[in-house]
């Protein structure tokens, strides 16, 4: 994060040193990232596994993904990491488009995936969840783990309670969700923790084009 310590003016060890410099480090990270992006045009966030690796189906699956949201003029941006990000990332960078990682600063720090032609960095989660939210035309979820699980039970939290616009949700691999809508039509919606309606906010599918033309649909 040395850039934005750098566009700040403040030395990051005095972070450690000086709590009340957190805010103004936060307040840097707000201000590069949305200075960064204001510009990117229609834009679709990208989740899904780390681990994938370039053998498994659901990585030609994301490549194909992020190829379609690329020839019908949308940004990409994921984690900017490997697996599934990286086949995202992939597919819209062979095909010219604009490929975006907002990575995060980890203990084990996460490496960019060499597909991201534009590259954020961030050293606090929250910050780069806005992002996500901020830029996006819709939400796309692929197989992945607790940290996909995150994006996507936040960004419904976000639509349900009228805090974001009712922007599309789409997961793409039924094999893999199907078991989790399950769970939401049976016992979730049976012990009354949503309402019917709920279960609409979220469009499941197979095959990326349907993805892109909900995304196109409901494009704000």
């Amino acid at each position: 994060m040395k850039e934005v310590d750098k566009m700040m003016g403040y030395d990051s060890k005095k972070l450690s040193q000086d709590e009340p410099w957190r805010i103004f480090h936060i307040m840097s990270e707000f201000v590069y990232g949305f200075e960064a992006l204001s510009s990117v045009g229609p834009a679709v966030s990208v989740f899904g596994s780390a681990r994938a690796k370039t053998s498994d189906p659901y990585y030609r699956l994301a490549e194909k993904t992020g190829k379609l949201f690329s020839k019908a003029g949308f940004a990409v941006i994921t984690g900017g990491g490997s697996g599934i990000m990286e086949a995202v990332n992939k597919g819209a960078s062979e095909t010219g488009g604009k490929s975006i990682g907002l990575n995060i600063i980890i203990p084990h720090e996460q490496e960019t995936n060499r597909y991201v032609n534009m590259e954020l960095k961030f050293r606090y989660f929250f910050c780069r969840k806005v992002m996500f939210l901020r830029y996006a035309s819709g939400f796309v979820f692929l197989p992945g783990g607790y940290g996909t699980m995150d994006e996507l039970f936040e960004s419904l939290t976000l639509i349900q309670n009228h805090r974001e616009a009712a922007f599309p949700v789409v997961m793409i691999g039924r094999s893999y969700w199907k078991g989790l809508l399950d769970w939401f039509k049976g016992s979730v919606l049976g012990a009354g923790c949503i309402d019917k309606k709920d279960l609409n906010m979220i469009k499941l599918v197979d095959d990326p084009k349907e993805a892109v033309a909900i995304i196109k649909k409901g494009k704000k």
